[in-house]
């Protein structure tokens, strides 16, 4: 089994191998898990940025599973983080809504990560957006710096969850919120569906169960939890039929059990 120390490392070292690809490479690239590069499909996990405002292709590696800025409720003049920044893609689109009197930090803990995220908002000129080199767990970050926190398929990475989200609500000001997107699992998959299902989509075995999920975020201290979006992540029949019997099959089509995407909202208390 993995330590937390060597995880992290698989996901430097996979997504800063990332970082050097165009998007369409990246769209059948390597994930943290240590999965085989040639099997993974992360287009099955992305959503279209493209028709939001402040889109940049540049920093758009389709390497999320939701569009949490889409849901993030984010106003003018607002101190936004960015969790697992990547390129600076959730960023650069909080940026287009804060605008000028607002801020925007990015945590990535991948070097070519945020150096390539520092060369993209260097070119659009960009000065009240910042990338910082850090680890989610224990973020470069002030208490109460945030008006809303935004991240995009990370969180499965981390290995202590409880710890991430308790960092999330320490640089959330009181009465501050956060739109988090991330893959989750409902019911039991099976060893041989779990590892089929992370060489095909990639990034999910770190995933942990829905309502862990959102146990572990009320634990930190969060309230008015609301999933804003779900969506399923469809795994091909060809895929599923190299580990279940054609009953078994037809059986968990039927179920609904599997693999989602969820978008999360939740406040800290203003007191």
């Amino acid at each position: 089994m993995s330590t937390d120390n060597e995880i992290k490392e698989m996901v430097k070292e996979k997504y800063g191998a990332i970082a050097l690809q165009s998007k369409e490479e990246n769209q059948s690239s390597c994930c943290g898990s240590g999965c085989g590069c040639s099997s993974v499909e992360f287009s099955v996990m992305a959503e279209d940025y493209k028709t939001l405002p402040g889109y940049v292709p540049d920093a758009d590696l389709a390497l999320g599973c939701g569009l949490p800025t889409e849901f993030a409720q984010i106003k003018p003049g607002n101190t936004i983080v960015d969790l697992g920044s990547g390129a600076g893609n959730d960023c650069f689109i909080a940026r287009s809504i804060v605008g000028e009197t607002g801020r925007v930090i990015g945590i990535d803990m991948t070097v070519p990560m945020i150096e390539k995220a520092r060369a993209n908002a260097a070119k659009l000129g960009f000065t009240n957006v910042d990338f910082r080199l850090g680890d989610i767990e224990t973020m470069p970050i002030d208490n109460d710096t945030a008006d809303v926190v935004v991240s995009n398929c990370v969180m499965n990475l981390v290995p202590d969850k409880q710890k991430a989200f308790a960092e999330t609500y320490r640089i959330t000001k009181p009465g501050g919120h956060f739109s988090i997107s991330d893959i989750v699992l409902q019911g039991e998959l099976t060893d041989e569906l779990r590892k089929e299902a992370s060489l095909y989509a990639g990034c999910i075995s770190g995933a942990v169960q829905k309502q862990e999920y959102l146990r572990v975020i009320r634990e930190s201290g969060f309230t008015n939890i609301t999933v804003q979006k779900e969506r399923t992540i469809d795994i091909p029949n060809e895929v599923l039929a190299r580990v279940l019997t054609l009953e078994q099959l037809r059986e968990f089509k039927k179920t609904r059990v599997g693999i989602f995407s969820i978008t999360v909202y939740a406040e800290k208390p203003k007191s």
